[in-house]
């Protein structure tokens, strides 16, 4: 049986004007040909840190996007996932925001220095795309989510 280490995270869809969600290319260090897509945001500060204020804290440190945690609104999907990264399995309890913008300028510039180790890239991800691609995507059904994030919520945008 594997020891999980549990946590807590919050992640963003951060989603342009044209239906495109923002996800960061990388690896896992313990197994660098483990390639994927996935979305901005981690894990919560313990303390108590609520998820929209990490949301937020992740989106500016990660993409240089700055918002209040109420300006994220509430949660559009959240599951518990278990994986390994660089030699450590955890049990995680995410819940996933929508940020709509009408362009951004992704500045990586906060990434801290496992991100920086493990993060090769970033691209804009169209449903279709997402739908069609074989390259790994967490979440797994994110092309699903973002189908639905799309036709449920509102398109007001993110001030930037």
């Amino acid at each position: 049986m594997t020891d999980f280490h549990p946590r807590r995270a919050a992640r963003v869809l951060l989603v342009d004007a044209s239906g495109r969600v923002l996800l960061f290319a990388g690896f896992d260090p313990a197994r660098p040909g483990h390639r994927y897509w996935f979305t901005p945001g981690g894990g919560l500060e313990p303390g108590g840190e609520s998820p929209a204020a990490g949301a937020a804290r992740e989106l500016a440190e990660e993409t240089g996007l700055r918002l209040t945690p109420a300006e994220l609104g509430a949660p559009v999907h959240s599951e518990t996932i278990e994986f390994p990264f660089n030699g450590v399995w955890y049990r995680q309890e995410q819940e996933f925001f929508v940020v709509r913008v009408p362009t951004w300028q992704v500045d990586t510039a906060g990434f801290d220095d496992i991100e920086r180790a493990s993060v090769t890239g970033h691209h804009w991800w169209s449903v279709a795309e997402l739908a069609d691609t074989d390259e790994r995507c967490y979440p797994v059904d994110l092309a699903a989510l973002l189908a639905r994030v799309l036709a449920t919520t509102p398109t007001s945008e993110a001030s930037c």
